[in-house]
């Protein structure tokens, strides 16, 4: 064997064996399902949905009625949560980090979620608990970057990578600058993350930054700002597009249906057809070629009160091919600040705020598929 052939032979032996590695899984705790749907944030104790509250739900949609698919029940998550922003999935598994739960704002929580057992188990906790916390996963790592120390305020530079097969956290490069409620998502091996609320802490305020990570030199760059400033966003990656649907201008006061999309190219971003319901806080995925988003929140915020709160359980689909969209079952429950993503032919939807703003967190987690 001559060196070429030994050093062209090592290379694919080494890149075999560090796709296995990505994909292994170690042995987890199991995590037993709540016995409890719904929790109050003030005391953790379990809650019981008001009347008040039920009618907070809003599941009609706009937009044309597609294939209506169906909702099935999962097993519910280990205790209610809410807040945590979004989910990620990696080698068949979900990964939903941070947010509030149990009375606290800070949570360090990391659930995985295995849908061929239907089973959750607890990975190792995120080593700074908060909420808001933007997630994606490429490679063997699922990336938390920063999220909010108070409820929904208070922006952390943190940044960590999680080793999926080790089961362990490492700290990366921090945030250029500090934020909450971003969105981050990976195109070409880099995380871009996009968006978000940032200081000064009582202002809160909406930001269009447009920071990407790159893992091979730990280093963060900039790119084109997001038109309009905005938060609490859907975000997803499809083709060499990242797309970037609803949210919020600062408070869920103000939602808009933006769709904007960014071409890497040419470092640019364009407008598509807008979200057919206005909402913020919602989930959104890949699924069948198309990107699907679900709940949401609304209301007035007057004297420091909720009033005309509204839980969205739209599941709304676009399809890029054609820039539109249309409308499916609704969610069997109505949730904002879920754990959302796609794996084989369900879309799975965990936790969430079973009422408008962070009071009520919940455990329930349902699933969608087209067949």
């Amino acid at each position: 064997m001559d060196r070429r052939t030994f050093v062209a032979g090592a290379a694919l032996a080494f890149a075999a064996t560090s796709v296995r590695a990505q994909h292994q899984h170690t042995p987890l705790p199991q995590a037993a399902p709540s016995a409890d749907p719904f929790a109050n944030l003030r005391s953790g104790a379990p809650h019981h949905i008001t009347p008040d509250e039920q009618a907070q739900r809003v599941t009609d949609s706009p937009a044309p009625q597609g294939p209506p698919g169906k909702w099935i029940t999962r097993a519910a998550l280990p205790l209610p949560r809410s807040e945590m922003a979004w989910a990620t999935a990696w080698a068949g598994r979900i990964h939903i980090v941070g947010g509030y739960g149990e009375g606290r704002v800070d949570r360090a929580y990391h659930h995985i979620y295995d849908p061929s057992a239907d089973q959750w188990l607890n990975g190792a906790p995120l080593p700074r608990g908060a909420n808001h916390v933007a997630v994606a996963a490429d490679h063997g790592r699922v990336y938390a970057l920063g999220g909010f120390i108070e409820q929904n305020r208070n922006p952390d530079h943190n940044a960590y990578a999680y080793d999926v097969a080790g089961n362990r956290w490492d700290k990366i490069a921090p945030l250029p600058r500090p934020r909450g409620a971003g969105a981050a998502v990976v195109l070409n091996g880099r995380i871009h993350l996009i968006g978000g609320a940032s200081e000064p802490t009582m202002e809160r305020a909406s930001v269009g930054w447009h920071e990407v990570y790159d893992p091979q030199a730990d280093k963060w760059t900039t790119l084109k700002a997001l038109p309009g400033a905005r938060d609490h966003v859907g975000c997803v990656a499809y083709n060499g597009v990242i797309h970037i649907v609803g949210g919020r201008f600062n408070t869920f006061e103000y939602n808009t249906d933006l769709h904007h999309v960014y071409l890497l190219d040419r470092d640019t971003w364009e407008t598509r057809t807008p979200l057919p319901t206005t909402r913020s806080g919602h989930g959104l995925v890949v699924y069948r070629d198309r990107l699907f988003a679900m709940g949401g929140e609304a209301g007035i915020v007057r004297n420091g009160q909720i009033t005309q709160g509204k839980v969205f359980g739209q599941m709304e689909s676009y399809d890029p091919s054609k820039d539109t969209w249309q409308s499916h079952a609704p969610m069997l429950t109505p949730r904002h600040a879920v754990g959302a993503a796609a794996i084989g032919d369900w879309i799975y939807v965990a936790g969430g705020g079973a009422v408008t703003g962070g009071s009520v967190q919940s455990a329930v987690h349902e699933a969608f598929t087209l067949t």
